[in-house]
């Protein structure tokens, strides 16, 4: 649905040059400082895409000017929405627009308006929503996903229907809105699109889309088939500042949300969003609407098949450029893929080799290889891509199959599990059974316990527990180390997207062992 960016080449191939103009990132050589080394962080080339971990895009040229010029001067900031509004309007055929601090926040005060409307008496209350008429929010299956903690910060309750049968019932008096994240999975099946929206229409629930790593489509694709709202990111594909979002539809509701965004107080006055990035925005949105998005995937197209003619020295790699359709994440990519039971090695395995390499650069990983992704990409990272790429994957070597030692000791029952975060601790618990090299069991954490996998060599322990949470949340925990005895292990967790820690596990006193 998803950018350190770094030392760029000085020049722009001429033929790319028009194709690229307004999109292209500034040559290396150019008079922009290198800010981050100069605080000891590494710049990235970025082949993987407008992920937030790796700061999403680069601003165009006009986003950063109207951004300098904003920042020189005082403005009302109720009468610079109300501008900021109409000019989206303008520029997108919504009906009204509003420009957010990120697309979560665009998602937070969209419900807060379809919740409280303008109301000041029920936006200081928020999320406390006692005494609310309209307090539940309808989410399909399809929908739930890590972002909809935006809602939920409202203080609303999630009614989560699969069925067309199931959304009828649900649909009463107190239902707020309904959100739908938009995507493939969102345009099939019992509750398609086309088949909610016209459940919803006789009964007035207004529907959010959110549309946070889509192009953006004018006039808009979701508000025309029947949305009442629709959220984009805004340090995407638009390339307007990291920290900007944008809400569009209908005028009466985009204008209350603003009732319930700083500069006013509340709920969501942690959401503030500036005028420097209001101003941004807009010269993003404006440049979307100029900018030559068919001569730009040309653009990219030559990026890949410079990587691909490079990596074609290498004869055990199969090579293939894709062209998706899909409005999110909307960009062609090579695709590198390997033997991995063969060469030993794994693409995230590969991830990290470029990562640590230098140039440093990040590419979308699978098991069995690597995306190259190219609409992030800037003049020159190709060649650079390429050669890092061929650097590590030359170094790709027929490995044996390793044979895991024998188990130092047998791990099956009941284990207390004391992990120590960057801030504070907790103890949750194992139940392993040990069939030879493999291990097999649950994972008891604070509040829900999950499947938990993975295999042992000698005295090394190496298993992964995952966790799917209801509300659309993912924990990834993967736990290393060594089993110092049968009654002791201890190592090092990876959280995934929450970084480390580190664990001491001891046997139960009532656990015992299992033979």
């Amino acid at each position: 649905m998803k950018t350190s960016r770094r030392n760029l080449l000085k020049s722009l191939p001429a033929a790319a040059t028009v194709a690229t103009t307004a999109a292209a990132a500034p040559a290396a050589n150019a008079a922009v400082p290198d800010v981050y080394s100069a605080i000891g962080v590494r710049p990235i080339i970025n082949a993987r895409g407008t992920f937030t971990i790796i700061s999403g895009s680069t601003m165009l040229a006009e986003a950063r000017t109207a951004m300098a010029g904003a920042s020189q001067r005082y403005v009302h900031m109720d009468e610079l929405m109300d501008a900021a509004g109409a000019k989206l309007a303008q520029l997108t055929g919504a009906e009204w627009g509003m420009v957010t601090n990120g697309c979560s926040a665009a998602i937070t005060h969209g419900t807060a308006a379809c919740v409280a409307g303008g109301n000041p008496d029920l936006h200081v209350r928020i999320p406390d929503l006692r005494g609310f008429a309209k307090d539940e929010v309808i989410i399909p299956t399809h929908s739930r996903n890590v972002y909809d903690a935006a809602i939920r910060s409202v203080g609303v309750r999630i009614i989560e229907v699969a069925t067309a049968e199931e959304l009828e019932l649900a649909i009463g008096p107190r239902t707020a809105m309904i959100y739908i994240l938009a995507g493939p999975s969102a345009e099939q099946g019992p509750l398609a699109f086309e088949k909610l929206v016209k459940i919803a229409a006789p009964h007035n629930v207004p529907i959010m889309v959110d549309a946070a790593a889509e192009v953006l489509t004018t006039p808009n694709f979701h508000l025309k088939r029947g949305a009442t709202l629709v959220t984009y990111s805004g340090g995407k594909c638009i390339r307007g500042p990291q920290t900007a979002g944008m809400l569009l539809g209908k005028k009466s509701i985009v204008q209350a949300a603003w009732v319930h965004s700083a500069p006013h107080h509340g709920f969501a006055r942690s959401l503030k969003i500036g005028k420097e990035e209001t101003m941004g925005m807009l010269a993003a949105v404006e440049m979307w609407t100029k900018r030559d998005h068919k001569a730009e995937w040309q653009t990219w197209l030559t990026w890949l098949n410079t990587v691909k003619t490079r990596l074609s020295a290498i004869k055990h790699l199969d090579l293939k450029i894709e062209e998706p359709n899909e409005l999110s994440n909307h960009t062609p990519s090579l695709q590198v893929r390997w033997d991995v039971n063969k060469f030993g090695t794994t693409g995230v395995e590969m991830g990290q080799m470029l990562m640590n390499g230098e140039p440093r650069m990040t590419v979308a990983t699978a098991r069995n290889g690597v995306n190259v992704v190219a609409y992030m990409m800037a003049p020159g990272d190709a060649e650079l891509v390429a050669e890092g790429l061929l650097k590590q994957l030359s170094t790709l070597k027929e490995k044996p199959a390793k044979t895991p030692a024998a188990p130092a000791h047998e791990l099956s029952g009941r284990w207390s599990v004391k992990i120590n975060f960057l801030s504070g601790s907790t103890t949750h618990h194992f139940d392993l059974l040990q069939k030879s090299a493999d291990l097999s069991g649950t994972h008891q954490g604070d509040f829900a316990s999950r499947p938990l996998n993975g295999k042992v060599d000698g005295a090394a322990v190496d298993f992964a527990s995952s966790l799917n949470e209801s509300h659309g949340d993912s924990l990834q925990y993967r736990f290393t180390g060594t089993a110092t005895s049968a009654d002791e292990m201890s190592g090092a967790l990876d959280m995934g997207e929450y970084r480390k820690a580190t664990w001491t596990a001891k046997r139960a006193a009532t656990g015992g062992r299992r033979g």
